[in-house]
């Protein structure tokens, strides 16, 4: 195989041998990664910059004032974000000239200076920008045109029928498709003839027959062709035509002269992209504030259009050298029109001819576009943080390659998405797999944080570990209407994609709630290695299929078990050692292998070869391997040399004879097979549930993150309530202690009540829908505690058992009686607890409305108050005076306590259904930030006999006032149901102290 580029930090390339020195440090003892700073309150409590969620900043090219960029970087820092990525995105207007874009297009002086203000403020303020390759997507550059060599090529088929004797005399056959507007060139690559087969047709594909194909460019004389068919069947005269796709990046034009996409298969595509940045960009200070920043260079998902096949010339000369064939005799089994494959050989002969071809197409777009601008990156002292998805290639091997690889919540289907990336990015040993998330269809000024943390809670999961959110707009451009700028809305005159975030919207008044929430899960999720129960072996590494791997995506990841993809090039990386049972041990640390056929090629069970010794010699050293599927009759992905499918075989036949082997034939026998060789997950349930988790191992700790979440948004029925026992595995043996992490109010607690057999600790696990729980099991009297040398509860007949503040180890319970809790020593303790109060339902409250309407200016916004008493909740959809609202509401009641209420009795308070964002006071002293999924808040210490009086601050989206004050936009967009709805409840609940 080619090597397809170095890994940043590895000492082989994707798809070479490991050389010995690599083989000899990756055989070294492990040693668990430290965490990078101590485990005191503030390493959780206070996350630093650099893990905090960012945005995709969108500019309207270089219409920017410094001044205003400076200001929307304050915006963000104030509001706990960590940076921003700055994009050329303007879809939503439709009048272009309005950017002007020999004046100010990207690129130009006035985007360099904007460019210059955001790195001089983020510096100022700790803040890290990232910068887009080129203006929107895909990568391109001015100055490149369709003809040059730097620019995307398509390979463009004609075609002409031909009966069996008859003679074709005349021009070669013109493509099928004119060429693109700007195309002026196009070269004739090849001539052939080819007899149809109707027993090789598909329902879409004419089928061919292979032997037949016949090269016919030599006979071709000034542009034309006389050739005679023979007598035997009907054939057909191909030809095969070089040139330009002519594709702009979306959304254009950004630039002048127009930018063209760049070839991404070649050297002077990616050359035409540093070229111009070397040129006319990085200017001293540019490169001086880009190295200060330690930011990245971001490319957006590889969404090359074309009519024909994607194409680089030396493709054929890369097929070659890949596979010891000519790639011409192939051509008619891979063309392609708008998409779609056109003609087929006899089945499996396509299938191999297909799965060569883009594999060759991987190792050009991994060498020469993604390694090399990531090289270029580190160059300047940045990063390449990338979508490697979107062709038919090898993303997990991209992911590898990448500095941060990047998914996204709209384009993927399912979690399994995310875990493709996430195995490049473990087995390469890089920290980081970014989301663009947020961005929904027809959701502008509609979009909740509620959504996007439900959207996000499944993708932490999978193993990402960086948000990067779709995104804050620019303020404004000329013409735009209240609340100013959006990238993306109106997006063909309705409302577009994501949401402008920012002090345009309400909720930015609690955004530093989210952003703390999301910073420390970054922060948790950052920290040591990913550790994963099962490799998933895939012959064809594409990601945003939502295809996943059979058991574990619908069987296994309910009972615990966590899997990732690997595909052939990681198994050249030094990581892919076994020792001690386990593979790449120190960092995924894959219990076992799972092997199964090829989902992309009908599900057909094949193996390259060399990848075939490769699993055999990890069988070998020790690693538990499953095979499901037909292996003992397995063949090649790709076309086989001379006896290469028998000596596949062989091989196969010697690691389904080994001990730590297993084959199945029903998939429902996985889980069998992995329990017959001694493995389990990390994490275990008895039984199946929609809790998901990741696993984080540091030197000091083990950090789980679970989730009742879903495997992907649109999943039914929708996610229920979970409530049942977890147990957790331990890395560090019986030194270390449960910690309970609220990634909302930064606070860290040590578990009350939980089971330990020494190997792993046991918990009950009670989430609501989207709803997520870090545990960290870590050296007593980590995070500040002072807990850590006492016993806890292993049983309680009370409600709960629970470590307080100063109190101890306490149960806790909604009702009087007496409740037994057996320690941890051994020692049983008997608890009273006296009278509880009755739940408390508030009768009233007063609501203050601030109305945000359209000010004088596209970006001011003005206030209308309204004063409301309420005999009951209800959305302000249903309010009269509030149906159109958008704004902020602050809701107060007045709870009376009795006289009974003791030091030792408390209260939770229940906000039921509460949308968007809220913060709660009780008796003028503002609580903890509110968990947006389940709102819920432990007010005890707060509370006093007699009266109390509670507030709920509560923002919504503008998305009803829109609806009347942009009709023509947003008019036919559903009134939503905002604000507080509840029921709200005071539950309170008496405790005592066992130890």
């Amino acid at each position: 195989m080619l090597a397809a580029g170095l890994v940043a930090g590895a000492t082989v390339a994707l798809g070479s041998a490991p050389s010995p020195a690599a083989a000899a440090a990756t055989a070294a003892p492990a040693t668990p990664p430290a965490t990078d700073a101590a485990l005191d309150a503030d390493w959780f409590a206070r996350p630093a910059r650099a893990v905090r969620p960012k945005f995709r900043w969108w500019w309207p090219d270089g219409l920017v004032d410094p001044d205003e960029v400076a200001r929307e970087i304050d915006q963000m820092a104030d509001a706990g974000f960590g940076g921003a990525e700055i994009a050329a995105v303007h879809h939503s207007i439709s009048d272009t000239s309005v950017l002007d874009t020999a004046r100010h297009g990207w690129g130009s002086k006035p985007w360099r200076e904007g460019v210059e203000a955001a790195l001089r403020r983020a510096a100022r303020r700790g803040l890290t920008i990232d910068l887009t390759i080129g203006p929107s997507w895909p990568a391109a550059v001015p100055g490149v045109t369709p003809q040059d060599d730097a620019a995307a090529k398509e390979l463009a088929y004609g075609k002409a029928s031909l009966a069996g004797g008859a003679t074709y005399d005349g021009p070669v056959p013109a493509p099928v498709h004119a060429a693109p507007s700007g195309v002026t060139e196009q070269r004739l690559v090849a001539v052939q003839a080819a007899r149809v087969n109707t027993a090789n047709s598909t329902r879409k594909e004419t089928g061919l027959d292979a032997d037949s194909v016949t090269d016919l460019t030599d006979r071709v004389s000034g542009g034309s062709l006389t050739w005679t068919a023979p007598a035997d069947g009907d054939w057909v005269v191909l030809s095969y035509w070089q040139r330009g796709s002519a594709q702009q990046p979306e959304g254009g034009p950004h630039s002048s002269p127009a930018a063209y996409v760049v070839d991404h298969f070649s050297a002077a595509g990616t050359a035409a992209i540093t070229r111009y940045w070397e040129d006319n960009l990085l200017t001293r200070e540019v490169k001086q504030l880009l190295k200060a920043a330690g930011g990245a260079f971001f490319e957006d998902s590889i969404e090359l259009e074309t009519k024909g096949l994607q194409w680089t010339p030396d493709l054929p000369k890369a097929f070659e050298e890949h596979t010891g064939r000519a790639l011409a005799p192939y051509l008619p089994a891979i063309v392609l029109d708008n998409s779609n494959q056109v003609f087929a050989f006899e089945a499996e002969l396509t299938r191999q001819i297909r799965h060569d071809f883009w594999e060759t197409v991987s190792i050009l777009f991994n060498r020469h576009h993604i390694a090399a601008l990531r090289d270029w990156a580190h160059g300047l002292g940045m990063q390449l943080r990338s979508q490697p998805y979107g062709l038919q290639t090898d993303s997990i091997a991209s992911a590898a390659l990448l500095d941060i690889p990047e998914g996204e919540s709209l384009g993927f289907k399912n979690l399994d998405d995310y875990r493709c990336l996430a195995g490049g990015r473990d087995m390469a040993g890089h920290p980081v797999l970014s989301c663009e998330a947020g961005a929904y269809a027809g959701t502008a000024y509609s979009t909740t944080w509620d959504r996007i943390l439900r959207t996000m809670g499944g993708a932490y999961a999978a193993g990402v570990n960086q948000t990067v959110l779709h995104g804050f707009s620019y303020a404004t451009v000329p013409g735009v209407s209240w609340p100013g700028f959006a990238a993306f809305s109106p997006y063909n005159g309705a409302p577009g994609y994501g949401e402008s975030w920012g002090p345009r919207q309400p909720t930015w008044r609690h955004a530093e709630d989210v952003s703390g929430y999301l910073g420390r899960v970054h922060r948790v999720l950052q920290s040591g290695t990913a550790r994963a129960d099962v490799a998933v072996f895939r012959q064809t590494g594409y990601s945003a299929t939502g295809i996943g791997a059979s058991w574990f995506t619908s069987t296994g990841v309910p009972l615990g078990w966590s899997h990732q993809f690997l595909s052939s090039p990681l198994l050249d990386l030094p990581s892919a050692t076994v020792r001690g049972g386990r593979l790449a041990p120190d960092g995924p640390a894959y219990k076992a292998l799972f092997l199964e056929s090829d989902f992309f090629y009908g599900s057909t069970p094949t193996l390259a070869l060399a990848d075939a010794r490769k699993l055999l010699q990890f069988a070998k050293a020790g690693l538990a391997t499953v095979v499901y599927g037909a292996f003992d009759a397995a063949l090649t992905p790709g076309v086989p040399a001379a006896g290469e499918t028998a000596e596949l075989q062989g091989v196969l036949d010697e690691l389904l004879a080994l001990p730590n082997v297993r084959r199945v034939s029903d998939k429902t026998l996985v889980g069998d097979a992995l329990a017959a060789l001694g493995v389990i997950p990390d994490v275990v349930h008895g039984t199946s549930s929609t809790l998901l988790n990741a696993h984080r191992v540091t030197a000091d700790a083990d950090f789980y993150y679970l989730c009742n979440g879903k495997h992907a948004e649109n999943v039914k029925p929708p996610v229920a309530r979970i409530d049942h026992e977890v147990t957790l595995r331990r890395t560090h043996g019986g030194t270390t202690v449960p910690y309970v992490l609220d990634a909302w109010s930064g606070k860290a607690v040590r578990l009350g009540q939980y089971g330990d057999d020494g190997d792993s600790v046991t918990l009950r696990v009670a989430l609501e829908p989207g709803e997520t729980l870090i545990v960290a099991l870590a050296k007593p009297g980590s995070f500040g505690d002072r807990h850590g040398d006492r016993p806890h509860a292993v049983t309680t007949d009370a409600d709960q058992a629970l470590f307080t503040g100063d109190g101890g180890l306490v149960v806790r319970a909604a009702a009087a009686g007496t409740f037994t809790t057996r320690l941890s020593q051994g020692r049983t303790v008997v608890s009273e607890i006296a009278a509880v109060p009755d739940p408390v339902t508030p009768a009233a409250w007063t609501l203050e409305v601030e109305d945000w309407q359209p000010g004088d200016r596209a970006t001011s916004t003005r206030t209308v108050a309204h004063t409301l008493s309420l005999d009951a909740l209800l959305p302000w959809s249903q309010i009269t005076e509030l149906s159109d609202v958008g704004g902020i509401g602050r809701y107060r009641t007045t709870v009376t306590l009795p006289d009974t209420w003791q030091g030792d009795t408390g209260a939770m308070l229940e906000l039921g259904q509460v949308s968007d964002t809220c913060r709660v006071s009780v008796n003028g002293t503002p609580m903890d930030p509110v968990d947006r999924v389940h709102p819920v808040l432990d007010v005890g210490p707060w509370l006093r006999r007699g009266t109390n009086t509670i507030e709920v601050e509560v923002a919504v989206p503008l998305i009803n006032r829109l609806r009347v004050a942009d009709p023509a936009v947003f008019g036919t967009t559903t009134r939503q149901a905002y604000g507080l709805v509840g029921p709200v409840r005071l539950v309170p609940y008496g405790q005592a102290t066992v130890a």
